[in-house]
């Protein structure tokens, strides 16, 4: 079965040095797996209790057969470093083409 991976990256419009990032994930998922979809700009919301947060975000999705989750632990705290983020949301779910 397949699987869609989901990246939501920040994105600050006029940061240059994380559009460079971005362009660098980007390539290295078309390099490993052959494609990738880039969904951008999205917004995210959430209440933190003290009030909604807001971020923008790109959304990177790839498709996999298989599913290596340390694999992806590992490139979520890589991801964390680089975009300086306390937490990088990865999730993966299970699809059938049709």
């Amino acid at each position: 079965m397949s699987h869609l991976i989901q990246i939501f990256l920040p994105f600050n419009v006029g940061d240059a040095r994380q559009m460079i990032e971005i362009e660098a994930v980007e390539s290295e998922l078309l390099d490993r797996f052959g494609g990738v979809n880039i969904n951008s700009p999205a917004k995210g919301l959430w209440d933190s209790g003290a009030g909604v947060e807001r971020d923008k975000i790109i959304v990177v999705e790839i498709m996999t057969e298989e599913l290596d989750l340390g694999c992806w632990h590992n490139y979520r705290q890589q991801l964390e470093r680089t975009f300086d983020q306390d937490e990088i949301l990865i999730r993966a779910a299970q699809v059938s083409q049709l």
